[in-house]
């Protein structure tokens, strides 16, 4: 059976950076087996939370999930920033997720003001 409409986190603008980010991480082919594995973790932490936060009916719920989504963006932002500084990863890939999480960031800022 083909799905003909889209799920509500997949029009999200936050949903959308965020996936670009996690690209971007498994782009970056960080050498450090530990900081690989929890920016991995926290990229697709991003995604599960914002499409979790949009599956929640409370507003103040959705917030506080939008929040952990945000947090979980500045970590991996943070771990591609670290393999980059260290020398341990492809750097465009990583300036490109640097890009991804800014824009992922401001957007669930915006998220969580709207439903906060």
């Amino acid at each position: 059976m083909t799905n003909f409409f889209q799920l509500p986190h997949e029009r999200l603008h936050a949903y959308q950076e965020a996936r670009k980010l996690l690209e971007c991480i498994r782009e970056a082919e960080i050498s450090d087996v530990r900081l690989r594995d929890q920016a991995l973790r926290a990229g697709t932490s991003v995604c599960l939370n914002i499409a979790e936060a949009v599956g929640r009916t409370g507003s103040m719920d959705r917030a506080r999930v939008f929040a952990i989504a945000r947090g979980e963006c500045c970590e991996a932002g943070a771990a591609l920033d670290i393999a980059r500084a260290s020398g341990r990863c492809r750097p465009g890939a990583a300036e490109a997720g640097a890009t991804h999480a800014r824009a992922a960031y401001a957007l669930l800022t915006g998220l969580i003001r709207r439903f906060g």
